[in-house]
């Protein structure tokens, strides 16, 4: 059984995603919160295994209270899964930083809406690989982003940067595919091995990189330059463009 808490500020919300999961015989929503205050409080008195956050909310936003959450060592097994429009990806790297496990648009179908909840439940699959790109390409790397990196994006060839100094070839290996966004089971399919050894693969890889869960090893793989994200030669054009026009006096 997977349990939920349900924060938004807007009760249609609430009562909408909250019927949603609890149409699922094996999803219990065991708590509403309006608030990030509100959250934090509930989630560490229920120990939801989910807390499906909102960003922007009065008193306390959302990734406040996602750093809060995350931070907290009573709440090791609760993962927190952002709610989101889509419309402010700048909020949404900020909630990845702060230990969020992934996002799901407001306006997703209701069953990829149970399908999020329970596979960040299972430590699986978090960002669509396309999303994981856009998102880190423009708000992690930058304008760096533009250049350098091989037209068809991935990892060849693969640096070695000193924080995964502790990683064995086959972790490294394992996090490259993490951080394009494979489930375990794409996974072990790649490497012919089963998805229990991923796994503890996966989990090895937190421990030594002192990671909350999947979504930190994308941050970290893009941060350290082990996974460079495609490049868009049009946007890119643009941009450099927009940045050699003269600025008017």
């Amino acid at each position: 059984m997977t349990t939920v808490l349900v924060v938004d500020d807007q009760p249609l919300i609430r009562q909408a995603v909250g019927d949603i999961l609890e149409s699922r015989p094996d999803v219990t929503v065991v708590g509403t919160a309006a608030d990030g205050l509100e959250a934090v409080e509930l989630a560490g008195r229920l120990k939801p295994d989910i807390v499906l956050m909102d960003i922007r909310m009065p008193h306390l936003d959302g990734i406040a209270a996602t750093a809060a959450i995350c931070a907290d060592p009573t709440l090791v097994e609760t993962r927190v899964l952002i709610l989101t429009t889509f419309e402010e990806d700048d909020y949404l790297v900020a909630a990845l930083r702060a230990g969020a496990s992934g996002f799901i648009g407001k306006g997703a179908e209701p069953d990829d809406i149970v399908r999020a909840v329970l596979a960040v439940h299972a430590g699986d699959a978090l960002l669509s690989p396309t999303a994981t790109r856009s998102l880190i390409s423009r708000y992690v790397l930058g304008p760096a982003a533009e250049h350098g990196a091989a037209a068809g994006g991935g990892a060849a060839p693969r640096p070695h940067p000193p924080e995964a100094a502790g990683l064995t070839e086959r972790e490294l290996d394992v996090l490259l595919l993490v951080a394009q966004g494979l489930s375990n089971q794409q996974i072990a399919d790649s490497f012919v091995i089963s998805p229990h050894t991923v796994k503890t693969h996966v989990n090895r890889i937190m421990t030594k990189l002192a990671a909350h869960d999947r979504a930190q090893l994308v941050v970290f793989a893009y941060e350290t330059g082990l996974v460079r994200p495609p490049v868009d030669r049009d946007a890119a054009t643009t941009a450099r463009a927009e940045r050699s026009r003269p600025t008017p006096l």
